[in-house]
């Protein structure tokens, strides 16, 4: 069990298995760090977006996990307030899951989902 201090600023979260996930594939992107967007797309409204980085850009809410960063663009921070990343195995590969307390509706694909409009920036 991992102890932490309740962080109000803390917009969202990484479960144990998606920081180790992380960590394995950012051991060798020394100074590069994982940047989570949104777009518009799909059937439901918007889809969620990982990359990598050099930096984060000048308005993004910057969150540090233990030797990990992740960048969330402003755009999205409305959209994913208090979402726990988390990694799950399905069959042979690992995917990344987004448990978003604002969603409201996924398209059945799992490719896209919609908010209410409280969450929308």
């Amino acid at each position: 069990m991992t102890v932490s201090s309740f962080n109000p600023a803390q917009t969202i979260s990484l479960s144990d298995v998606a920081k180790a996930y992380f960590a394995k594939k950012m051991q060798n992107q020394t100074g590069k760090l994982i940047r989570l967007t949104t777009k518009v797309s799909g059937c439901t409204g918007f889809a969620y977006v990982l990359d990598m980085a050099d930096s984060p850009e000048a308005d993004d809410q910057v969150f540090q996990f233990d030797e990990l960063t992740i960048a969330v663009s402003t755009e999205a921070l409305g959209l994913v307030a208090g979402t726990e990343i988390d990694v799950a195995q399905e069959g042979l590969n690992e995917v990344v899951k987004f448990n978003n307390p604002n969603v409201v509706s996924e398209c059945g694909c799992g490719e896209s989902f919609s908010v209410t409009d409280q969450g929308v920036v």
